[in-house]
């Protein structure tokens, strides 16, 4: 399935007549209180979902809830809409403190079966331990955030209660359970929650490979094959699955093969056709295809793509044949308010302001919410996308084999939710490995990883995030698998703030000229730079707005003038709560007079609520003056 399922998943066989019967009567699934379904904010995903979004909030900080019987929902609470931070505030000081460490809440639900039948409840995203109850049972469990899940039971028609518990109590526990975060540690049901029925068949794990032919700046032709895994869940009989591309009244029909299935057996039905003069995909020309699948009245998979073939050889990347030249910035799941579950209003900010600065790339060191992905295909934004454990700088949590386990599969969970988006050009591994890695399981990691996404997911890099204090000089068998290597330089902020430009200058290069020499036929990005900026400090001097542009300024002007780097990504696009001790890290050792607002990360181009920094022009004037993409 595309969301993964948890081990504690209900599974029983359908009758296929009752299957039937429970997908012609999914419309009549209705929300809390019977309400009319909420808009879906997630436009992928199987037909039939129907979005919970109405739910009642009890917090439980003395953890009582399962004593007192409330996975029945026996509970009173505040009316939230979903997703939900249970308490976006405090961030810094003794409250915030406590707020980071966590606690625990319940949230209830109801919705309204039309018929007896198979039901999935699909999430998001839950922070950090999720426990789900239907009716008072409890159906399953998942750990982790950022990562899709799903739970299932068979219900008879009428009411159902939905109550699910989340803690996310204990950051430094969450860490030795292999999720290290470099964020605030926001709890709650952080992403969009759906059910829908299960038919006698079902469509997942879709993907798309587009192919090329024609001379770059000539009509170009494509040759675009699909792929979809087909379940059965009726009696053994042949499935056939049917398809279309359409936009702006052109529709492309896919053929698949019939499958024969058995009951409970899963095969991939694989499409193949050619479009003449297609409408690529594109930073400047980011079009989109509506992709329809179907077992026709049984099931149905629906998403947007992109037509676009990324490839790169010699160091260099290619988008539809023409060469890539990237910069952006790094970006948080993170608004006041709000924490990390953003409403539309919170994704469309972003984007505006990617694009108030000139940007046409993106890097996120965690899987991004799906809503905020289709928002950046639709930008044409490319999207360094990061997979499986965020490690602080040289640390690698999952050394245990049931630890790397579980990192591998995060890993891939992560990427099969999001395949299908045309603006990922990249797959990033690790955050900030530190030399040729921390231990033989991080290497393990990464090359396994690098194995798998190369065979499923040919048509995009894999790449690994290098602590810039800390490259290797001669590569290990860790960067052996891997298409594209980030560095990240904080020369001029952690490393001599008070340096003269010109000698900055000349350790910017040296780092570019030593990356290529360890690294000379991979991709090359700078995945951070920057510096720390507010006005609590003198015009001019480390830490004040200006020093901030200035030192910005520099490093643009010597990435832009090397040939060899492929992307530039400026830490961090807004502000953001990290943990309420934070004053710059090891910056306060160098400069022991720096002024920052405690817990903040103070080095994004606009303020945490959104008011742009002088740095923001700045970057937009220089990202402005550079190609297209």
């Amino acid at each position: 399935m595309r969301r993964s399922l948890t081990s504690m998943s209900v599974r029983r066989k359908l009758g296929l007549a009752a299957a039937v019967l429970a997908c012609a009567a999914l419309a009549g699934i209705a929300g809390a209180a019977d309400s009319p379904p909420s808009r879906l904010l997630v436009f992928e995903g199987p037909t039939g979902r129907v979005a919970l979004s109405e739910w009642v909030l009890r917090r439980d900080p003395a953890d009582a809830g399962v004593r007192r019987g409330w996975a029945r929902g026996a509970f009173a609470g505040t009316p939230v809409e979903v997703p939900n931070v249970v308490d976006p505030y405090p961030y810094s000081g003794a409250s915030g403190a406590r707020n980071y460490e966590g606690s625990v809440a319940w949230y209830r639900t109801n919705f309204r079966t039309p018929a007896a039948g198979l039901y999935a409840l699909a999430f998001e995203s839950a922070n950090y331990r999720a426990t789900v109850y239907v009716d008072g049972r409890q159906l399953g469990t998942h750990q982790g955030s950022y990562l899709p899940f799903e739970v299932r039971s068979r219900l008879a028609a009428g009411s159902h209660t939905v109550v699910v518990r989340v803690d996310w109590r204990d950051p430094s526990q969450q860490s030795r359970e292999g999720f290290h975060r470099t964020w605030f540690n926001w709890g709650g049901l952080d992403g969009e929650v759906t059910v829908r029925a299960i038919g006698p068949s079902e469509l997942a794990r879709p993907a798309i490979l587009t192919t090329l032919s024609g001379a770059p700046g000539q009509p170009q032709q494509a040759t675009v094959r699909v792929s979809v895994e087909v379940h059965n869940n009726g009696l053994a009989r042949t499935i056939a699955p049917t398809g279309s591309l359409s936009r702006e009244g052109q529709t492309v029909a896919l053929h698949f093969a019939a499958l024969s299935l058995a009951s409970g057996q899963s095969a991939t039905a694989t499409s193949t056709v050619t479009i003449a003069d297609p409408a690529l995909w594109s930073p400047s020309s980011p079009s989109l295809y509506l992709l329809e699948l179907a077992v026709p009245g049984e099931s149905g998979y629906e998403a947007r793509v992109g037509l676009r073939q990324l490839s790169w050889h010699g160091g260099m990347l290619f988008l539809n044949g023409r060469r890539l030249h990237l910069h952006g910035a790094s970006i948080q799941e993170d608004a006041p308010g709000h924490g990390d579950a953003l409403t539309p209003a919170d994704q469309d900010g972003i984007v505006a302001e990617l694009r108030a600065i000139g940007a046409n790339a993106v890097r996120s060191q965690h899987p991004l919410d799906p809503a905020l992905l289709e928002r950046l295909d639709a930008a044409g934004m490319l999207v360094w996308q990061g997979l499986g454990p965020v490690e602080g700088a040289g640390n690698w949590y999952s050394y245990t084999p049931r630890l790397l386990a579980a990192a591998e599969q995060q890993a891939r969970v992560a990427a099969t939710a999001a395949m299908l988006h045309p603006s990922i050009f990249a797959w990033n591994l690790v955050n900030e490995v530190a030399g040729n890695g921390r231990d033989s399981a991080e290497v393990s990691y990464v090359q396994s990883l690098a194995r798998w996404l190369h065979r499923v997911d040919p048509g995009r890099m894999v790449g690994v995030d290098i602590w810039g204090s800390h490259p290797p000089t001669r590569p290990g068998p860790l960067y052996a698998g891997v298409d594209a290597i980030a560095e990240t330089d904080y020369t001029g902020w952690y490393e001599s703030p008070r340096a003269p430009l010109a000698e900055l200058v000349a350790r910017m290069r040296a780092r570019l000229a030593a990356m290529a020499r360890t690294f000379p036929a991979k991709v090359l990005v700078i995945s951070e730079f920057g510096a720390e900026s507010n006005t609590l400090n003198p015009p001019g001097s480390p830490g004040s707005y200006a020093f901030q542009s200035r030192l910005l300024r520099a490093h643009i002007d010597v990435y832009a003038a090397d040939p060899r780097l492929t992307a530039m990504l400026v830490w961090v696009l807004r502000d953001y709560p990290l943990e309420p001790t934070f004053q710059g890290g090891s910056i306060s050792e160098v400069l022991p007079h720096l002024r920052l607002i405690e817990g903040l990360n103070q080095k994004g181009l606009f303020t945490y609520s959104g008011r742009p920094k002088p740095a923001a022009a700045e970057v937009a004037a220089l990202y402005r003056a550079l190609p297209e993409y």
